[in-house]
């Protein structure tokens, strides 16, 4: 088994179950000591820990932390720093989806949306740059959604912070390329998952027919996506974002 990520620091955001738990274990096989958060599962998180330690030749911890939370951001990772040494690998996974059509919207449901999905991965961002610049190497991965490319209707403020997304990563990896940091964004499309569970089997099968490949992805095919972006066999891709999305949008 290839170990290219051994010794490398990784926080993952949202880390508990679906998209997030596939990522932690996909790093985890390559030798990365990971570290997943969660924001009130702590069961599940810790579930996907003894999952990962008793599976895979390294270690492995779940933290509770809201990522809404700017200061709780900062502390997880100085915590994480003072305790591993560094990090090298930040993937930002945790997000929240909140739907209706926008002349509907609420002003508290917009700022929950935008907290989440934007404003934590901004905190974290920022703490997570000054032990990658001591360290002169780092990979940070913002999980983004083909909604942010393509936009949807009743999902204009999530769309909004996928887009968000995207201009942040494109930003971060300017100011911090010279640092051998990259950042880089992986664009999820139609995933089965606990989130598109509960959508009915007429939708369902509406939206595997506008997409090329025929069928639904799975969080190890995003999982794969971030993992090789983490790797240096990616050391030349920054600023990126990665469609994962069976062609649902080009």
């Amino acid at each position: 088994m290839d170990l290219e990520l051994k010794g490398r620091v990784c926080l993952i955001t949202g880390g508990s179950r679906g998209i997030g738990r596939a990522i932690a274990h996909q790093l985890a096989s390559e030798g990365a000591d990971v570290t997943l958060t969660y924001s009130s599962n702590r069961d599940a998180a810790e579930r996907v820990v003894r999952e990962i330690v008793e599976t895979y030749d390294t270690q492995a911890q779940a933290i509770g932390f809201d990522v809404k939370d700017p200061s709780a951001c900062k502390s997880a990772v100085d915590t994480l720093v003072k305790d591993k040494g560094g990090l090298h690998i930040l993937v930002n996974n945790a997000g929240v989806a909140i739907d209706n059509l926008i002349m509907r919207f609420k002003d508290t449901d917009l700022e929950t949306i935008f907290r989440t999905n934007v404003f934590g991965p901004f905190a974290l961002v920022r703490a997570a740059v000054r032990p990658m610049t001591k360290a002169r190497w780092g990979r940070i991965v913002n999980l983004g959604s083909v909604v942010g490319e393509m936009g949807n209707t009743g999902q204009s403020a999530y769309a909004a912070t996928k887009a968000a997304l995207d201009g942040l990563s494109k930003s971060i990896a300017k100011e911090f390329g010279s640092r051998n940091i990259t950042c880089n964004v992986v664009a999820p499309g139609f995933i089965s998952t606990d989130m598109t569970a509960d959508i009915s089997e007429e939708m369902r099968a509406k939206m595997v027919d506008a997409i090329p490949l025929g069928d639904m992805g799975t969080p190890e095919d995003i999982a794969n996506a971030v993992a090789f972006l983490c790797s240096n066999r990616a050391k030349y891709i920054t600023g990126h974002v990665l469609n994962v999305n069976g062609g649902m949008y080009m």
